[in-house]
């Protein structure tokens, strides 16, 4: 005689769909476990202190890079076809020395091209071309146009397109192997899907959160409380807010050299200066007004790398904001950029430097 238990319906999936969702969390698992160890590792030194004022002979991408005909849609379903994630479109110059970095530090190690080639066609664009290119909405413009668009302030600039072509992820300028690396799989593996790259790195990282350290400070910093608030009356100078942690490497680069030099001190004279902790529950009012917190705005500005220094008009409004890897050069543009006014007749910055001569 069977028993009740043996008269109830069975489970779909059984077995089967415990195994399956087993393996998925495993495999999440891993992938954030290779986020933590790579954020445990030291990056190589020349990811953060180089010479950044353009090369002086001209650069390559790789020759895997793919040889396109530049028609994004196309390009798309021939990496469905085979078997990828989606594609990537680069966006450079032939004389960027972060691209230069990109492609010697980041490509120069082997498993991150493997892993980028299995997953992905990178589509090259010269943000001065005037080749033509259908977009992955078929709209066809020039590549210098496209570039411009799209906002390409920093080269090298990437936005990804997954199987659908809608965008994954976005990375304005370079950024280091392990940050990088994070942001391959981010998109490769459908995290997007369902968490911001914020997020992502933050639950990969939180194994080896250590006590927070003590950010390094410059004279130029105005202390608490922090009243940003320009909403009521414009002030006097534009608004520089530098969102940095403790024991973070780049940080450090970013105060013993750039922030080192006396022309980058000079021109920060003219802006009033800001520090925030990232992960701080410091208390801010915002440029625009709103009371909340140093972690909360970072949150919701999307912010996920540090250094990253945002600069603001005297009436509240974000102008520009540099949040990757930062040397001298960039950095002395970016603050002629905003100190002398160039903003406010020329929103496009890579637009301001050809005119500009920089």
């Amino acid at each position: 005689m069977k028993t009740t238990a043996d008269n109830a319906p069975k489970k779909k999936g059984g077995p089967e769909l415990t195994r399956l969702c087993v393996c998925i969390l495993l495999g999440t698992l891993f992938a954030l476990l290779q986020v933590a160890t790579a954020i445990g590792q030291t990056e190589p030194d020349q990811a953060f202190g180089f010479e950044d004022r353009p090369l002086q002979e001209p650069l390559d991408h790789p020759e895997w890079f793919k040889h396109s005909f530049l028609d994004l849609g196309e390009d798309l379903e021939e990496a469905l076809a085979a078997d990828k994630r989606g594609i990537i479109v680069y966006f450079g110059q032939r004389r960027c020395a972060y691209c230069k970095l990109l492609m010697e530090v980041n490509f120069g190690q082997h498993d991150t091209v493997t892993y980028t080639r299995r997953n992905f066609d990178i589509i090259p664009i010269d943000i001065w071309g005037v080749d033509e290119v259908t977009d992955i909405n078929g709209v066809t413009l020039t590549e210098r146009d496209f570039s411009l668009r799209e906002k390409t302030n920093f080269t090298p600039s990437m936005i990804f397109y997954d199987k659908t072509g809608s965008e994954a992820l976005r990375l304005r300028g370079y950024y280091p192997p392990y940050k990088f690396r994070a942001a391959l799989e981010f998109v490769a593996d459908g995290h997007f899907r369902n968490e911001s790259f914020p997020d992502f790195l933050q639950r990969g990282s939180g194994a080896l959160a250590f006590e927070p350290g003590e950010l390094n400070d410059e004279f130029f910093f105005s202390p608490p409380p922090y009243a940003l608030n320009r909403t009521q009356f414009p002030a006097d100078r534009p608004l520089a807010v530098f969102f940095e942690q403790g024991d973070c490497h780049a940080c450090n680069v970013l105060h013993s050299q750039p922030l080192g030099e006396s022309a980058i001190r000079d021109l920060l004279q003219q802006f009033e200066n800001v520090q925030l902790d990232i992960y701080a529950d410091t208390p801010v009012i915002t440029p625009d007004g709103e009371m909340t917190s140093a972690r909360k705005w970072a949150r919701k500005l999307g912010l996920f790398y540090t250094p990253s220094i945002l600069f603001f008009d005297r009436h509240g409004k974000e102008i520009i904001r540099v949040d990757s890897v930062v040397q001298f050069y960039r950095l002395r543009n970016v603050l002629l950029y905003v100190a002398g006014g160039g903003y406010q007749y020329q929103p496009n910055y890579q637009l301001w430097r050809l005119d500009s001569g920089f």
